[in-house]
């Protein structure tokens, strides 16, 4: 039932897109059935250029026949689908990284006009950090001493593991923390905490970027614009 919902939001966010767009290209579950739909209509003849933010996300889109390119060929992005971890209600704030690629997915989010992402139900929550860690992207060396920093914070920071227990690699070749906060009374400090940590690379927290939201649900799809 949940790809379901998830696959209807795709399908009316890969509809906003239109012919000679370059469109950034999300990454986890649900922006992978964003993909999809854009594979169908570049097959019917609309003509796209596609900005992946992860390796995999690339091997889909190629697979699809999704013309690839990047932002060394590009200066902005028109519109970007992804998903998100959580949706703050109201601000429509994100937490997202759990998938892995929230480096990449913040530069392409940083450089897109129009931000949609796409969620079922389950992702909007009434504050930040309500039920899901904030994912850091750390460099490898010396991470120990973020993770400490990281715990004056109040956060008690857990290093992604990968399958085979060992640490996580990102597709830049860092490593994750994800640390829980809590229902976060006020993101915008809790970031500009995180920025000042050496070794940090990124945060997962994508504050004042969304332009819209489209929750696949039950009783159909919803469209929540920021701008209403």
């Amino acid at each position: 039932m949940i790809d379901a919902l998830k696959a209807a939001a795709a399908d009316a966010a890969a509809a906003l897109v239109q012919d000679g767009m370059i469109v950034g290209l999300g990454s986890g579950s649900t922006a992978a059935f964003a993909v999809e739909a854009l594979g169908r209509r570049v097959r019917e003849g609309l003509k796209i250029a596609g900005i992946p933010t992860s390796e995999t996300t690339s091997r889909q889109a190629r697979a699809l026949g999704i013309p690839v390119s990047s932002l060394a060929e590009h200066d902005h992005i028109d519109i970007t689908i992804d998903g998100a971890d959580e949706v703050e209600e109201g601000t429509l704030n994100l937490i997202k990284g759990h998938g892995g690629a929230l480096l990449r997915e913040k530069i392409v989010a940083s450089a897109t006009r129009n931000l949609v992402i796409v969620v079922d139900p389950s992702k909007l929550v009434p504050r930040l950090g309500s039920r899901v860690a904030v994912p850091l992207e750390v460099v490898p060396f010396g991470w120990q001493m973020a993770a400490a920093r990281l715990r004056r914070l109040g956060t008690v920071p857990k290093i992604r593991l990968a399958s085979d227990d060992t640490p996580f690699i990102t597709d830049g070749g860092h490593y994750i923390l994800d640390c829980e906060f809590g229902p976060i009374e006020d993101a915008d400090k809790l970031e500009r905490q995180l920025s000042t940590l050496v070794g940090v690379v990124e945060d997962g927290l994508f504050l004042g970027m969304t332009s819209t939201v489209i929750v696949g649900g039950e009783s159909g799809v919803q469209i929540i614009d920021r701008r209403a």
